[in-house]
Formats: C-alpha cells, sequence, structure tokens
C-alpha cells in the first residue's frame, strides 16, 4: 500500500504540474489528491500501525495534521485579507510613489533587496503577499509583472533562510536548539545574498529598457489619503506584530496574524461606518474577504495534507533513512562530507516535498542530545539545512509558502515557471551551497584541495 499512496503522490503532482494541458484547475486536483492519499492510508493503517505512536489511531493522526495544515492556512488567509484591505484603501502608493524609476533592471534590484530584508523580519510568505500586490501597482504587463514575481519568491525565500523568525524551517531549528540566532545569521548571511544576486544578475542581463506602470485611474474611488496611511499602517504593524507576538507568548504565528486582522477589522467598520459619504463607501474586511484568493488558500490545504500522509505512512522517514545511509560516510581524503550532500538533496527534495517534515525528520535522526550525538548545536549540518531547505523551494513555484501564494494572487503557470525561473533558482540555490561549503571554517581550513581551489 506504501507504493500505492507514493505513486498516486507523483500522479498527482504531474497532474498538478500540467494544470494548463489538462484544463483542470490545481486545487481541484490538490484536494482530490490529499483526500485520496489519506484514504488509502485509512484502508491499510493496520499495515502501518508501527508508526503510529502508541494509543493513537490513525484518525488521531489526520487530526494532528489538520491542525498543523490549518494553522499554515489560517495565517494565509490572515495575511492576505490583511494586504487586500490595505490595498483596497490604495495604502501601497505610499511605497509605489516612493519608487520612481521605472528602468527594469533598477526596478528588480530594488524590488529583490527590499524583499530580502524584509522576508527575515516578517516571514517569506507574508513578504511575498505584500511585494506581489506592490507589483500590481507598478507593471501593467502580465508576463513581465510575472518575471518579477518570480524574483519575488526567490528573494523571499532566501532572504528568509539566514534569519531564525524568516522561514518556518530555520524557526523549527531555532525552537528546537540545533542554531542559535547569531550564529545562524552569520554563518548563512552571506550564502543566502549569494543565492539572490547571481538570479538578479543573470536575469537583469536580459532586461532592457522601461516597464508601463497601470492606469491608477481604473481603481475605482479615490481614498483620502489620511485613510491611505491610517490603515497602511496599522496593516504593515500587523503584519510585524507577529513574530513579537510569537516571541512574547510562545503561540502560533497565525493567532498573531488574526489579532492582526481582528484590530484592522474593527478599524474599517468603524471608519466605514462614520466616513462614508454620498456614493462613497469605504471598504471592510467584511467585503475584502469576499476578494481574497479562496482556491488559492483550498490548494495549499490539499497539498499540505498530501504530503501530511505521506509523513505519517513513513515515507519522508524512510527516504531521509536512505539518504542517511547512502551519502552520512562519505569523506574527501578524511574530511567527512557527506552531510553537505545530504543537506542538497534534501534542499532540492523541499521543491517537491514540503520542507517542513523533511527537516523534522533530520532532527529526529540526529538528536542534539544524549550520548550518540553526531552534529551537535551549531554544527555546518544545521546551518546548512536551514540554507538549504529554505532556498530550495524556490525551485519549483509551489515548492514554498511564498511560492503557491505568488502563484496564486499572479495565475502564474507551473510549466512558465519551470522554464523561466527555475534554472534561475537552480544557479542561486547551488552558487550559495558553494559559497557557504567555502566559507566555513571546519572544512576550510583543513582541506587542502579547497584552500588551493580559491
Amino acid at each position: 500500500m506504501l507504493v500505492a499512496i507514493v505513486a498516486t503522490f507523483i500522479i498527482g503532482y504531474a497532474c498538478i504540474a500540467l494544470e494548463h494541458p489538462l484544463k483542470v484547475n490545481k486545487t481541484a486536483t490538490a484536494l482530490l489528491l490529499g483526500v485520496l492519499l489519506w484514504t488509502l492510508y485509512a484502508f491499510a493503517h493496520v499495515q502501518f500501525a508501527g508508526l503510529i505512536p502508541e494509543g493513537s489511531t490513525w484518525t488521531n493522526e489526520l487530526t494532528h495534521h489538520l491542525g498543523s495544515t490549518a494553522e499554515i492556512v489560517f495565517f494565509l488567509l490572515g495575511a492576505m485579507t490583511i494586504v487586500t484591505l490595505v490595498d483596497e484603501y490604495q495604502g501601497f502608493r505610499i511605497i509605489t510613489d516612493l519608487i520612481t524609476t521605472r528602468n527594469k533592471k533598477k526596478l528588480l534590484w530594488t524590488l529583490s533587496i527590499i524583499t530580502f530584508f524584509l522576508s527575515a523580519i516578517l516571514d517569506n510568505m507574508t513578504t511575498a503577499i505584500v511585494m506581489c500586490a506592490l507589483l500590481r501597482k507598478l507593471i501593467a504587463d502580465q508576463k513581465e509583472r510575472w518575471l518579477f514575481a518570480g524574483m519575488i519568491i526567490l528573494a523571499a525565500n532566501a532572504g528568509g533562510a539566514w534569519s531564525p523568525i524568516g522561514d518556518v524551517t530555520t524557526i523549527m531549528l531555532w525552537i528546537g536548539g540545533q542554531v542559535t540566532t547569531v550564529n545562524i545569521m552569520v554563518k548563512t548571511l552571506v550564502a543566502s545574498l549569494v543565492c539572490l544576486v547571481v538570479p538578479c544578475a543573470l536575469l537583469g542581463a536580459t532586461l532592457k529598457g522601461d516597464v508601463v506602470a497601470p492606469d491608477n485611474s481604473t481603481e475605482g474611488v479615490n481614498i483620502d489619503q489620511k485613510w491611505q496611511r491610517l490603515i497602511f499602517f496599522v496593516g504593515i504593524a500587523a503584519l510585524v506584530f507577529v513574530p513579537v507576538f510569537k516571541t512574547i507568548t510562545h503561540l502560533p504565528p497565525y493567532l498573531g496574524m488574526l489579532f492582526g486582522l481582528s484590530v484592522l477589522w474593527i478599524l474599517t467598520e468603524i471608519i466605514s461606518r462614520k466616513y462614508s459619504k454620498d456614493n462613497i463607501v469605504l471598504p471592510t474586511a467584511s467585503k475584502t474577504l469576499e476578494h481574497v484568493d479562496t482556491p488559492s488558500i483550498l490548494f495549499f490545504l490539499g497539498i499540505l495534507m498530501a504530503v501530511a500522509c505521506l509523513e505519517t505512512c513513513g515515507a519522508l522517514a524512510m527516504l531521509a533513512a536512505g539518504l542517511n545511509s547512502t551519502f552520512i560516510d562519505m569523506h574527501i581524503g578524511s574530511e567527512p562530507v557527506g552531510f553537505f550532500l545530504i543537506d542538497l538533496i534534501i534542499g532540492v527534495l523541499s521543491s517537491i516535498i514540503d520542507n517542513v517534515p523533511l527537516v523534522a525528520a533530520s532532527m529526529g535522526m540526529y538528536p542534539i542530545h544524549g550520548t550518540e550525538v553526531m552534529f551537535e548545536v551549531n554544527h555546518p549540518f544545521w546551518e546548512f539545512l536551514a540554507y538549504c531547505a529554505g532556498t530550495g523551494g524556490s525551485l519549483l513555484i509551489i515548492g514554498s509558502a511564498a511560492g503557491v501564494a505568488v502563484m496564486g494572487m499572479e495565475k502564474i503557470d507551473f510549466i512558465w515557471y519551470l522554464k523561466k525561473i527555475s534554472p534561475l533558482a537552480l544557479a542561486g540555490y547551488l552558487a550559495g551551497a558553494i559559497v557557504f561549503i567555502l566559507m566555513d571554517v571546519t572544512i576550510f581550513e583543513k582541506v587542502a584541495w579547497l584552500r588551493d581551489l580559491v
């Protein structure tokens, strides 16, 4: 039955990738895939009983994963609602009015660098949503906007990888004690920056001329500037407050996001009731929810539940164990390098399979406490894992939360991204990996061939 589950996942994933040729919406496929995998697992749960914790049942596992997935779904729903509400109040004009350049190269670098550092403060998914909303105010042509949106995905994932609060996998390693705050930032910042700079340079070399801005006169009613500024700053404050809320309360981030949404919701209800005049009705969160891209949220639900089934039935643990047994003992001379290969492969796999269970499996295989500690706290294995799992998801558009969010907002085609953006993402991913390995003191100081290479 395990073979049937894996085969079904592969077929379903292929159908998602071929959404446009098949003319079947990816959301429908993802939801069907999630249900089918759990149905197969339910029929075979006796076979996998040894993999379920004692006293639990397969229904408990389903409920557990649904809870974890719901956290991400509600986080995404809250973030998209806040950003859409700010957009409807024309709040992003505050930023777009400051970006005066229309030169494609300058605009590419400006947006990518802003995304890179903003992602480290917020998180990659929230940042991607915000920047994607900005793109709509700056670039009219859809295909040109797709190129910039692709770079937004790369920049958001690269920026999240070096910050302990920028990406869910880095957060896992940080909370789990595998890495410490200053160390993860120092060791991965340069590699992450290279991961962004290389694709930017490659894409920038092909861009010529200026972008054409959309006609803002078609936005509808003109919102008073004071309301634009108020909703913009409250909305951004709500997003920035999420990591602060998590640090103070130790509660899941989605609660912080929903708290920010509720504050903004109440504020817009008061403003709309008191200051709407004549035929001008100021937007409220309840109306904004009608415009939120629900299919993208349901797609997220389906694909994450499908991957959760792979985790529950043991497929991902078997994959991690296979990588471990195959590569862990590899050496160059007397120096172990197998863990670098494992991290690199996990990064590539994270573009196909959710990086969270892959990283969780790695954390379980290599404990940092006890008598059999292979990789201690702040070992290069953990730091490189944070980089690879965080940036590897950019290789495919559905390989990261940021990619899925942008895909939903801009309706980017899977195959188009594979042709246009994936090669750039791979170049950046490998370049950043090489830089990380060369900068790692434990390898650089001891391996003669690396010293000679540099």
